[in-house]
């Protein structure tokens, strides 16, 4: 055997260890600048308290993009610039409120925690209530339901330890509960909470309705209210007093905010990071999507204060709209489709700014590969339970049309549905090194693929 090539096969692990070592010192670097000097705290703060809940369509929305837009040029992105789009304009209106008014033939007075559906329409209505704990008894009683109040008491399934999948489950019951019941003549919907949590706060979120039914008004209850309501119905028969008062409003204007930095090498190429900028109007959308909001920041902010220059360039989007349409991620596909843009990776945050574990990802065979060989860089900062299952709703556009590799974060989910869509999703529930080290792993998995591309 040739000896230049005895000596080159001798050197190749001692390179890939020494290439190991420069990853890994780096990312470290990055884990010590933003855990001693991150701003994504103070961010959340501003954001949260400052601006507040930022439902599409709200004055509140139209402050956070001002609020977003000088953060990324305050921290020193190369190019800053918005991307409009519609969003509809949903409004709760006054305080949603649901009571019991009898129990049986004896009047009552209790009023129930509750809150209004995202994107239901207001109602006034009174009526017995009809208890149901999925859609197949929804259909064994569908003779028995004109004229009620459908209540879901459907819980989360506890032995799901991803929480998201137990979410995932019960969602269908808050999104069609409505028109399903509403198809054997409902005058309202009630529906248990999408939560685990041992308060009694209720959660909102996102419902649609079939155009082949009657609209009707849709709330959620707090989980205690939801066990004492069902055991009252199972002994006999309650009469429930239902008034919301959501509307749509005209679509309205929003904006994507996005900043770059441009790649040195590949300028064309993108990499992509981002979360949500609106949230739910009942809360401060700490968790749902604040932190991924001030991860995105914290995420360019490290690379700039690290001097990073990058080879593809590095796009940071603060989308709009993710609570009720969807659409900052849909024009932001369809603009990068316009533009002819290629994308090399998505990243997104939007499952809370609890402590990392992981991401999940949705790449191809020979990608994955890839990506495990770094996981054993991230396990130092939490981050390297991979597992497959693809990216958060914003990235979803650039998947399915463009089959771009996409991720999400990962944080611990135990506590996320204790405040997602709640009251109680404020600054004051979010710790600050959790958060930031969730940024450290964004950020350190954004270098790992603009460094070795996948």
């Amino acid at each position: 055997m040739n000896k230049l090539l005895i000596v080159l096969l001798l050197s190749v692990p001692f390179l890939v260890k020494a290439q190991s070592n420069t990853d890994s010192l780096f990312i470290r670097s990055v884990s010590d600048e933003i855990l001693v000097n991150g701003k994504a705290y103070q961010w959340l703060r501003q954001l949260t308290k400052e601006v507040g809940g930022r439902l599409g369509g709200s004055p509140q929305f139209a402050k956070a993009v001002v609020w977003g837009t000088a953060k990324m040029k305050e921290i020193g992105a190369d190019k800053v610039y918005l991307q409009e789009c519609k969003v509809p304009h949903w409004v709760r209106g006054n305080n949603d409120k649901i009571a019991i008014t009898s129990i049986g033939n004896k009047p009552k007075n209790k009023v129930l925690d509750a809150l209004a559906l995202g994107s239901s329409l207001g109602g006034n209505v009174q009526a017995e209530v009809i208890a149901v704990k999925n859609f197949d008894e929804l259909e064994l009683k569908k003779k028995e339901i004109k004229g009620k109040i459908v209540f879901y008491n459907y819980p989360f399934n506890p032995k799901n330890i991803s929480t998201f999948q137990s979410y995932s489950d019960a969602g269908k019951y808050r999104w069609n509960g409505a028109s399903r019941a509403a198809k054997y003549g409902a005058v309202g919907m009630i529906v248990r909470s999408m939560s685990i949590s041992t308060d009694n706060n209720p959660h909102t979120g996102g419902m649609g309705y079939n155009d082949s039914f009657p609209k009707i008004p849709a709330a959620a209850i707090g989980l205690q209210d939801a066990e004492e309501l069902w055991k009252l119905c199972a002994e006999q028969s309650v009469q429930i007093k239902m008034t919301t008062h959501g509307k749509f409003s005209p679509d309205t204007i929003a904006h994507n905010v996005v900043g770059e930095i441009i790649g040195s090498e590949m300028p064309k190429d993108i990499i992509m990071v981002g979360g949500h900028l609106d949230s739910w109007d009942v809360n401060e959308g700490a968790h749902d999507d604040g932190a991924g909001v001030v991860h995105t920041l914290e995420v360019l902010r490290v690379l700039k204060a690290l001097n990073y220059r990058p080879k593809h360039t590095i796009r940071f989007v603060l989308f709009a709209d993710e609570e009720n349409s969807g659409s900052g991620a849909e024009k932001y596909a369809a603009l990068a489709k316009a533009n002819k843009e290629t994308h090399v990776f998505a990243l997104e945050s939007d499952a809370g700014g609890f402590t990392p574990r992981g991401f999940s990802f949705n790449v191809p065979a020979a990608a994955w590969e890839k990506l495990n060989e770094w996981k054993k860089l991230l396990q130092p900062y939490g981050g390297d339970n991979f597992v497959v299952g693809g990216g958060g709703a914003d990235t979803e556009p650039l998947s399915d049309n463009f089959k771009t590799p996409v991720a999400e974060l990962n944080p611990d989910s135990q506590r996320y549905f204790d405040v997602h869509h709640a009251r109680s999703d404020v600054f004051e529930n979010v710790n600050r090194r959790e958060l930031l080290l969730g940024a450290v792993n964004m950020a350190g998995l954004i270098y790992l693929v603009d460094k070795y591309g996948l």
